[in-house]
């Protein structure tokens, strides 16, 4: 039966996803079944968008009652849900104003037209001519101007021409930042505090500070993209809070709606964000009745379960069981909170894409990145009863793989 499926996506979607062959039909909690019924652990939760657990009940309350009522009147009109969202996630992460979207990508491609027009209003910077300094191994979407910045080829090649403005430099180096932001055009310093679809990539300790203050030294705005990583999925709110780092543009997405429906959001001070008028930027959804409601629904839920805690608590559980798997395959253990990834070194002709199919067939779910990283992310609400079976499922796997 899964078969078929997999076949009707094959035929008739577009052939730009590599799909692990499992064909899922209910979620709840931090479980995912298939369509004969088969139980799994979701140790991706679609790229950290469920954080909350598949399908949390009173996110799903919220989405249905509104649904119900209102759901969408664009910006053309006022409506009665998002000025109460847009004081509640405001307040909640401390900032001025949010300019909300839909998808991670839109709030980046936001982000990056509102430091470009704070260069020209406020710092000066000459029309036109305004930089962003990006890092290595970067990953902010797929449009064109985003993979204009990227340096995977796989994100890049083929689709130039390219967007201009953008000084690459690499991941946790501060001296190759210090160096590139001595250019009085730069003016915005774009960086994930951890490199998700990178493998994992944690910089350095006091890395995000030192590169925070450099920003401020040379009148610079630090824009963090939180999309993958806020949300309390690093054990703390955002990743930068590890550093106690407020960035001056704040990027999120994924888990602002638990895995419901695409909602995204961009928050800076007055300072910069009222430097986009009206008619300047916007979008058809963002900001719709729908997502002002399930937002506030889906970030209560994080406060009120404690979920950057439990993240914290179970993914040293998690590193620490990762670690004590003894196996040829594993190179390195990585990650911070429920972010984590190991490194495989292949055996045997078996790799990465390997050992998650044979995870899959032991009842858990995860997926390579760059072609021998194993991301796992699961949902925050895992207790750790449910972290140690799956630490058994991936040490199984593993030693099943190797035999």
């Amino acid at each position: 039966m899964s078969t078929n499926y997999i076949e009707l996506e094959e035929k008739y979607g577009a052939h730009n996803y590599h799909s692990l062959p499992v064909v899922l039909e209910r979620g709840e909690g931090v479980y995912l079944w298939d369509i004969e019924g088969k139980r799994y652990y979701d140790f991706l939760s679609a790229y950290s968008a469920v954080n909350q657990g598949h399908c949390h009940p009173k996110i799903i309350e919220a989405l249905v009652e509104q649904a119900k009522t209102l759901t969408l009147t664009s910006r053309a009109f006022y409506n009665n849900r998002l000025g109460e969202y847009e004081k509640f996630i405001t307040n909640y992460f401390g900032y001025d104003k949010v300019l909300p979207m839909n998808s991670g990508a839109e709030a980046d491609e936001t982000a990056i037209k509102l430091c470009r027009k704070w260069a020209y209003e406020k710092k000066g910077v000459t029309e036109n001519n305004a930089k962003i300094i990006v890092c290595e191994g970067n990953f902010h979407g797929r449009t064109i101007t985003i993979i204009s910045m990227s340096t995977d080829p796989d994100s890049y090649r083929g689709f130039g021409p390219y967007t201009p403005g953008f000084i690459t430099v690499p991941y946790n180096d501060i001296n190759s930042l210090e160096r590139a932001l001595q250019d009085p055009d730069v003016a915005g310093f774009l960086v994930e505090p951890i490199q998700g679809e990178a493998g994992v990539f944690v910089p350095d300790e006091g890395y995000l500070r030192k590169a925070y203050d450099l920003c401020k030294e040379n009148n610079v705005l630090f824009i963090a993209d939180e999309v993958q990583t806020g949300i309390a999925r690093t054990g703390k709110m955002l990743a930068c809070d590890h550093e106690n780092v407020r960035p001056d543009i704040l990027i999120l997405g994924k888990a602002l709606s638990g895995g419901t429906m695409p909602i995204s959001a961009v928050l800076a001070d007055d300072e910069i964000m009222l430097c986009i008028k009206p008619g300047e930027h916007g979008s058809t959804f963002g900001g719709s009745p729908l997502a002002a409601k399930v937002a506030i629904a889906a970030l209560t839920v994080v406060k009120d379960e404690r979920l950057a805690e439990n993240a914290d608590k179970m993914g040293k559980i998690f590193r620490d069981g990762l670690c004590r798997i003894t196996s040829k395959m594993i190179e390195q253990v990585r990650g911070k909170g429920l972010l984590n990834a190991i490194i495989i070194k292949p055996m045997k002709g078996k790799e990465a894409w390997d050992v998650c199919l044979k995870m899959r067939d032991n009842g858990l779910l995860a997926k390579p990145t760059h072609g021998n990283i194993i991301r796992f992310a699961p949902p925050l609400v895992i207790n750790e009863r449910q972290i140690k079976e799956a630490i058994e499922i991936i040490k199984n796997s593993l030693a099943e793989i190797e035999s």
